[in-house]
């Protein structure tokens, strides 16, 4: 919390605390002092610049008070020094606007009763602001609330200055990444700030009083109509503080950060941040060398599939800030498991085969051994060809990976949705399982009973089905050394044909129907039933993807 060096208001301040907003003192500041309304201020010339910040106060009754002068004070007279003749008059209004003095105020008590025209032609034709006092002010006593004030704030901006510094130190300190710093930008100067490289691709977005929408929208439009400065400095239409980002001697991409509606305008504190918001970036991408696209990938992919953004908005703003087509466009994922060796390699290959068939896609490691990509696709482009590539790339790298697809969806908020189906294609695939001839990949009309009952088999609600329709006949065949197990899945399998079944079981007609009869008997069961055989069957499926590897 920013707090005033003075524990309570000097006197006649009126508790006002101009440091409280992180901005310098201003003309309107002093004119709501007490001790200035005490003189009942009149603004005569000047009421749209009474934002002008005050450097100082100068009380003078000298005829050439300028020379006194270093720009930004605010001119206190009687009106006592000033000369008769107009020309005297301009003059003087002439060497204070040269100088840039905040204001002139004058006080009507003792030479003027208002003020000379002369003057005030003067001052409305240099722009300088000239204010009134009706009433009798102690000019020493305007001066030293006013020095409190500015004194106090700036100390005070002092103090923050440090404490921006510090911070960025020990995020410089502890490693941070990009995100980290980029983030902690926002948080200390209450505005959104983007980074974004030398193609205008905006890579880390952390929005502060807006969403992710708002700062994104038409990103490369807003963003290629601010042009490229050199230092920190407010450049383009809408009014950006944008800096240059280094790496290895060599501009990188910028740092930007967006004024907040209705535009107001930036501090010194907001430079000093964005200033020290390059350089930990400069330093973060020497300890980070993982190519910052990639990360933005990854870091967009992760939240999409796990449904982490604000609002469907926010996602397709960030999306298309990276570069992703979301308009007239479908969307697939294809989701890589399993795979081994450098993830990286993997990475730049598959980014690298899509850039190649002209694809647009983000692609990036969701988690250890598991990778993703979304591709933006033309309506009615074919996408088999391409995902049979990349599972091709993916295969030659790391032969046990899985490659598996998701449905193809229409609106990006449903990415999420393909995703899970694509995991749970993956979450399927049994062990030296043989896909079609001339396909690489699974797909979701690959899961069948075997691959279904594979991926539930962890659930314990499987294993007590198991149990409960099998466990009595396994148990069985265990203490008396039989094979009835054996028996039921031929007949199973036979689909209830007892012939068929004794001929795979290289038993007799007699041998089989007595099987039968005492599987029947221990079971519980009524084997021409079609709903019980289906039970048992379900079952045998069960128990032998569980002991599959």
């Amino acid at each position: 919390m920013n707090k005033n060096v003075a524990t309570s208001p000097p006197p006649g301040t009126g508790g006002l605390d101009a440091t409280a907003a992180g901005r310098p003192l201003t003309l309107a500041d002093v004119l709501v002092l007490p001790v200035v309304r005490a003189g009942q201020p009149q603004v005569v010339i000047g009421a749209a610049h009474l934002d002008r910040p005050v450097r100082w106060v100068h009380i003078t009754e000298l005829t050439d008070p300028a020379s006194f002068l270093k720009g930004g004070e605010l001119v206190l007279t009687t009106g006592m020094p000033l000369p008769e003749e107009p020309a005297g008059v301009r003059r003087y209004v002439d060497e204070l606007a040269d100088v840039g003095a905040a204001a002139l105020v004058i006080e009507l008590v003792r030479r003027y009763h208002r003020p000379p025209d002369p003057l005030v032609h003067a001052c409305r034709t240099r722009g300088l602001p000239l204010i009134t006092l009706t009433k009798d002010v102690n000019f020493l006593e305007v001066t030293q609330v006013v020095h409190t004030l500015i004194l106090g704030n700036q100390a005070d901006a002092m103090r923050r200055t440090q404490r921006i510094h510090e911070a960025f130190t020990a995020l410089t300190l502890r490693g941070a990444g990009p995100q980290d710093v980029v983030r902690a930008a926002a948080e200390m100067s209450g505005r959104t700030v983007v980074l974004e490289n030398l193609v205008h691709l905006a890579l880390i977005c952390e929005p502060s009083g807006t969403t992710v929408e708002d700062a994104l929208t038409d990103w490369e439009r807003r963003s290629r109509a601010t042009p490229p400065g050199d230092h920190a400095e407010v450049l383009g239409p809408e009014g950006w503080l944008v800096t240059p980002v280094e790496y290895r001697g060599e501009r990188w991409g910028r740092v930007v950060m967006l004024p907040p509606p209705p535009g107001t305008g930036f501090g010194p504190e907001d430079v000093t941040v964005l200033e020290r918001t390059a350089m930990a970036l400069t330093i973060a991408r020497l300890t980070h060398p993982t190519p910052w696209e990639r990360t933005a990938h990854r870091s967009a992919l992760r939240d999409l599939a796990e449904q982490r953004h604000h609002s469907p908005e926010d996602a397709r703003a960030r999306c298309t800030a990276l570069g992703l087509p979301t308009e007239d466009s479908g969307f697939l994922t294809v989701l890589v498991a399993g795979h081994t060796g450098e993830g990286a390699e993997l990475e730049a290959r598959l980014s690298q085969e899509l850039r190649t068939a002209g694809v647009p896609a983000l692609v990036g490691a969701l988690s250890p051994g598991r990778l993703g990509a979304l591709l933006a696709l033309r309506p009615s482009q074919r996408w088999r060809p391409t995902v049979e590539r990349l599972a091709r790339i993916v295969l030659d790298l790391s032969p046990d990976a899985v490659v598996s697809v998701g449905s193809e969806v229409s609106d990006l908020s449903d990415a999420a949705r393909s995703f899970r189906e694509a995991a749970r294609v993956s979450e399927a695939v049994l062990p030296g399982e043989h896909l079609p001839e001339g396909r690489c990949f699974h797909e979701l009309s690959d899961i069948g009973l075997r691959q279904l009952l594979y991926a539930l088999r962890e659930d314990t609600r499987i294993q007590d089905y198991l149990e409960r329709q099998l466990g009595r006949l396994i148990d069985h065949d265990t203490r008396h050394g039989t094979d009835l197990l054996t028996t039921l899945r031929h007949y199973l399998h036979a689909a209830g044909n007892k012939t068929t079944a004794a001929r795979r079981g290289n038993l007799s007609r007699e041998t089989i129907y007595q099987r039968l009869r005492t599987i029947e008997r221990i079971l519980g069961c009524d084997l021409e039933s079609g709903d019980q055989r289906t039970e048992l069957h379900v079952a045998l499926t069960a128990l032998d993807v569980l002991q599959v590897p």
